[in-house]
């Protein structure tokens, strides 16, 4: 399916989505927090979309903003779309859980949470992955400081 069809679907949904390619080839959706979960919902879901596949989710800081970025696949269309969500709560960042539509996605919100800070409401175990729970601070945050373990050229 071409992304201009895969728009026309889903715009169809959730009227306030923001839709680019960003020069990409991939059809990329920007939704807002209290969108997101009825939209992976239904991008699964629908028969004519059948994202089934959660391949990637990815925390980001964008400096101002906290987001995740998720790439989905449906294995029986052959098509792929990214989805992004973003806050600006820089101290509580959360988002729902999307675990409970593709399974993959918990150990993937956990390293999130655990780099990033980024909360996600309904996860069934959310805590830290790598990192031991006394660390003091989330790494992958552009704001971090770690005046012991930071190299500086």
């Amino acid at each position: 399916m071409k992304n201009e069809a895969l728009q026309n679907i889903i715009s169809s949904w959730i009227p306030e989505l923001e839709f680019t390619e960003e020069g990409s080839e991939f059809l990329t959706i920007s939704v807002k927090p209290e969108n997101l979960h009825q939209l992976m919902n239904q991008l699964k879901s629908n028969k004519e979309t059948n994202f089934d596949y959660l391949f990637c989710l990815t925390g980001m800081d964008w400096g101002k903003e906290l987001g995740v970025v998720y790439h989905l696949e449906s294995t029986t269309h052959r098509h792929i779309i990214v989805v992004k969500v973003k806050t600006t709560d820089r101290d509580n960042p959360e988002f729902d859980t999307v675990c409970d539509i593709w399974k993959t996605a918990e150990f993937h919100e956990r390293e999130v949470f655990d780099f990033f800070g980024i909360k996600f409401n309904n996860h069934p175990n959310l805590k830290r992955l790598f990192l031991t729970e006394d660390w003091d601070g989330y790494p992958l945050r552009k704001d971090y400081v770690d005046e012991i373990n930071m190299v500086i050229k």
